[in-house]
């Protein structure tokens, strides 16, 4: 049997259930062009291979001190 998170494409309920955040929250996403998204007809997909990517590039790190001299 699959596992949900393997689906390699997704629709709207599954990315929130997949980001652990709500629906409202992904089409205010997209609404901004933050989110990658594909519209297929009416309504949107989005390859888990994008959405993960795109979050590694979300990462908030913490900068190091820059050395003056």
């Amino acid at each position: 049997m699959e596992n949900k998170n393997d689906k390699q494409v997704m629709d709207i309920k599954e990315l929130a259930e997949y980001l652990g955040i709500g629906r409202s929250t992904i089409y205010n996403l997209i609404k901004k062009k933050k989110i990658p998204a594909s519209k297929i007809g009416k309504q949107y997909r989005f390859s888990k291979e994008v959405v993960d990517s795109w979050l590694k590039d979300k990462i908030i790190t913490k900068k190091e001190p820059s050395v003056t001299k």
